[in-house]
């Protein structure tokens, strides 16, 4: 199953410096993530400072689990907004 993941970083909790001291344990993250088959996609958001990825999980809980070990989760540092993605019918038979 498929989870869309939208992300927006705490900017009013937190200084640049704060997300700078995360963000290469983060990209590490997200490359070992990827390297496994867990996120297919991901992009930098341009209305906010944040991310959209897809992930791969069996279930909710464990798309949830994926995420908490973010390190900007761990931290509380972003928002992780975790959207179940069902199957599009419009390109199956009539």
């Amino acid at each position: 199953m498929q989870f869309l993941v939208l992300t927006e970083r705490y900017q009013d909790r937190f200084t640049e410096d704060d997300f700078a001291a995360v963000i290469p344990g983060e990209t590490e993250h997200v490359r070992q993530l990827h390297a496994d088959n867990v996120v297919r996609n991901i992009w930098l958001r341009g209305d906010t400072r944040g991310a959209a990825f897809i992930i791969e999980a069996a279930t909710l809980a464990e798309a949830e689990a994926v995420v908490a070990e973010f390190p900007l989760s761990r931290k509380d540092m972003s928002d992780f907004r975790i959207i179940p993605l069902q199957p599009y019918g419009g390109f199956g038979p009539r």
